[in-house]
């Protein structure tokens, strides 16, 4: 433990990496599993035709639809420029504009980056990151006996046993976490870029994408989603802004209301409340990568203090009755 917190102090993005190949594991092994399971075969041969499945299925997004994606992105990243220059004329109007402008320049961005940043992340850059999270969860897939084994081997041989259920159940928590937000990120994007293309909204394809893609950080991710749709409406005049701003609070409330509690009925619920608060920590903490993680670290902190402290611990006090807790 002592040496685990050295890690994070020392070196907190290796930790951050290595729970994004565990998180990937958990995606791979799952659908490996379900695979295994019909089939009737093992799941390391599951494992392989859910990942030869997911290599047919971006092959496939690639020939079809990756040439309307990438010149609609192309076409995004050439207009958000002018929507920025719009906004500055229209803030310059006004008398507090230029003194707000002054503090929002690049080099203001710049300055608040924060220090968290490791040698990992400086050294490989994002590629090297994505490749080594790949190769965390394909061997952590294919076979995470061995490493739920080694962690057991650490413990006392008294609790063993005990770290086994909590090993499974952190396991499970992640993966009901996993299905419960593809599917959110799903309905997201599909009715985003839907409601849009109804509106006559331009790009509504790749902005659509843009908010399926960041609704997997509840809560912040659409505020951050919104932003390039805004500005996009914005020299478009004040009926497509509010047409804009209309779907995405629509959408949002959906899949906040409705959507997400009927999905984590039956997978994992979070409170809201703990959610933000990690979102914030993790994200001063450790930047992006952090933010993108603080919403499956929380459940499975959660499900791990459930089980080690509360059922262990604080449940057993209880059930010991008061004048043999005073003689103990």
């Amino acid at each position: 433990m002592a040496g685990l917190a050295a890690l994070v102090f020392v070196a907190p993005d290796v930790l951050l990496i290595v729970f994004a190949g565990i998180l990937l594991a958990v995606l791979l092994h799952g659908g490996g599993s379900w695979i295994a399971t019909r089939l009737g075969i093992r799941d390391g041969w599951g494992v392989g035709l859910f990942l030869l499945g997911v290599i047919v299925a971006f092959a496939a997004f690639g020939v079809g639809i990756a040439p309307a994606v990438a010149e609609q992105i192309d076409e995004l990243t050439r207009r958000i420029p002018e929507a920025f220059d719009t906004l500055r004329e229209r803030v310059e109007r006004y008398s507090w504009g230029p003194s707000l402008l002054d503090h929002l320049t690049p080099a203001t961005f710049a300055e608040g980056r924060t220090a968290a940043m490791s040698a990992v992340s400086s050294t490989f850059g994002a590629l090297g990151n994505a490749v080594i999270i790949l190769f965390i969860g394909l061997y952590g897939a294919l076979d995470p006996g061995v490493y739920k084994r080694g962690l057991t081997m650490l413990l006392a041989p008294s609790i063993q046993e005990r770290g086994d259920e909590v090993l499974r159940a952190a396991g499970a928590t992640l993966r009901n976490w996993l299905t419960a937000q593809l599917l959110a990120m799903t309905v997201v994007g599909m009715l985003t870029g839907l409601g849009l293309w109804l509106a006559g909204v331009p790009l509504a394809f790749a902005l659509g994408l843009i908010a399926g893609l960041l609704a997997f950080i509840p809560n912040i991710g659409p505020i951050i989603a919104i932003a390039p749709a805004l500005l996009l409406a914005l020299p478009e005049g004040r009926t497509t802004l509010l047409i804009v701003l209309a779907v995405y609070l629509g959408v949002q409330a959906l899949e906040s209301y409705v959507i997400t509690p009927l999905i984590q009925q039956e997978k994992v619920s979070l409170p809201p409340a703990l959610v933000i608060a990690a979102q914030l920590l993790f994200g001063v903490l450790f930047g992006i990568l952090g933010l993108a993680l603080a919403t499956p670290i929380a459940a499975v902190v959660m499900t791990i203090v459930g089980m080690v402290y509360v059922q262990s611990y604080l449940d057993r006090e209880r059930s010991i009755p008061g004048e043999a807790r005073d003689n103990s």
